[in-house]
């Protein structure tokens, strides 16, 4: 089982318990120390088992967090250890994965993955002599949520009351952000805040599965509603009239805000950034994103949610983003703030394919999750597969709506015209 752009993700099944037992077993002999933390999906438990029994079986010492948003398992990874968040992020329930950490919090970076596979591979197939039954290690108890809870509050400040919706989507942020919210003095409307391991909504916080969000928010007359996505390492937002604000508009409005000139982003994002901060741009996925930020950058964010904020996690961190965004709601009209940004026609499409890969290989991409760019004099367009489900993503973007939807246009043609090719093979 390979590394996608954010850890390892399946169908919950056997092979999957399997990755999880020799992932522990790889980190325990590696790490002495690794904290593990789960989200609520109904199978997290079994694999956080699995994966425990893998670290005591390599010598290491689980320190388990339970419950917890994955950037509170980021921040907490000690300096010479490792860390393990049990998760699919947004993917739907019958998801499940791993996302691995290093000393520090930051996530793996490719060539580590790469390595990682090796040493899977080689635990996998028994390759690995076990170690003496006296020298297994143990688990201990890692109380990290509260600190975890209280380093925001350290950080973040409100200047005065706003009203805001907060909907966790029933998944890990249910435990974190709504006392966030309540401790920035936030008068909150939760919903969709139950860890029950059901969603009530699909995970990914996109536009089309959010509606009823615009309709709360006038009703209720709120400054604004924050979303997050199954472990809440996302986070997006509506402003005070209801409107959705796209995680592109969003990059802008954090770096605007924070006063970040050096803005590190992925190749699916937004030209508008451009009119404000100097760019850098990776593939799509957060790792990328970090990797970049540890050699430059003020600020890094994917338009799917991802904020990374380096001062204070190298892990995208939405309770952290909702609550920064709370902080900025009591300070500024953010619809107003929206209204000043430059908005280009940015168009995105998904393909089902279940021979993703083969079709962006056969389309010339070396990497099939970074894809292919391709620039044009009105705009752009990306073809990548998706690093986390069976589809090909299409993502266009142009100066007016008429380059936008040519754009788009060609991306899909490709991607299906080569989806028929190898289906035919």
């Amino acid at each position: 089982m390979r590394f996608g752009s954010s850890g390892i993700r399946s169908l919950y099944g056997s092979e999957l318990l399997s990755t999880a037992l020799a992932l522990g077993q790889v980190l325990g002999m590696r790490h002495r120390k690794v904290v593990m933390g789960w989200d609520t999906r109904t199978t997290s438990r079994t694999i956080a088992n699995a994966f425990t029994a893998g670290v005591l079986s390599g010598g290491g010492t689980v320190h388990s967090a339970g419950l917890v948003p994955t950037p509170a398992v980021a921040g907490a990874v000690p300096e010479h250890g490792a860390g393990c968040m049990v998760t699919a992020s947004h993917n739907p329930e019958e998801y499940n994965g791993l996302k691995v950490f290093n000393p520090g919090g930051s996530s793996l970076l490719k060539a580590q993955q790469e390595e990682m596979e090796g040493l899977l591979e080689t635990e996998s197939c028994g390759q690995t002599a076990p170690i003496p039954w006296d020298t297994y290690g143990s688990v201990l108890s890692a109380g990290i949520l509260e600190s975890y809870m209280q380093g925001i509050l350290g950080e973040v400040h409100c200047e005065c009351t706003r009203k805001m919706v907060l909907d966790c989507g029933n998944g890990a942020g249910s435990v974190a952000s709504p006392g966030i919210l309540k401790g920035l003095g936030m008068d909150t409307r939760c919903i969709n805040c139950s860890p029950s391991g059901y969603f009530p909504r699909p995970s990914e916080p996109l536009e089309e599965y959010l509606g009823y969000l615009r309709t709360l928010v006038r009703r209720w007359e709120a400054d604004g509603a924050v979303i997050h996505d199954g472990d809440a390492d996302r986070m997006m937002a509506f402003d005070s009239r209801g409107r959705y604000i796209s995680g592109d508009i969003l990059l802008v409005l954090f770096s605007r805000y924070l006063g970040a000139r050096r803005v590190v982003t992925t190749t699916d994002t937004s030209m508008a950034i451009e009119d404000w901060a100097e760019v850098r741009r990776t593939p799509v996925g957060d790792s990328h994103v970090s990797e970049e930020l540890v050699q430059w950058g003020d600020l890094g964010g994917e338009p799917s949610g991802a904020w990374i904020f380096p001062w204070h996690s190298l892990c995208p961190d939405g309770p952290y983003a909702a609550a920064l965004f709370c902080q900025m709601a009591s300070e500024w009209d953010i619809a107003a703030e929206i209204d000043t940004i430059p908005h280009y026609p940015l168009l995105r499409r998904s393909i089902p394919c279940q021979r993703a890969h083969e079709v962006m290989k056969a389309l010339g991409a070396p990497v099939p999750t970074d894809g292919i760019r391709v620039e044009e004099e009105d705009g752009w367009y990306l073809v990548r597969a998706s690093g986390t489900e069976p589809k090909i993503r299409v993502t266009a973007e142009g100066r007016t709506p008429a380059a936008a939807e040519a754009l788009l246009g060609k991306g899909l043609a490709a991607a299906r015209e080569w989806k028929k090719e190898i289906k035919r093979q």
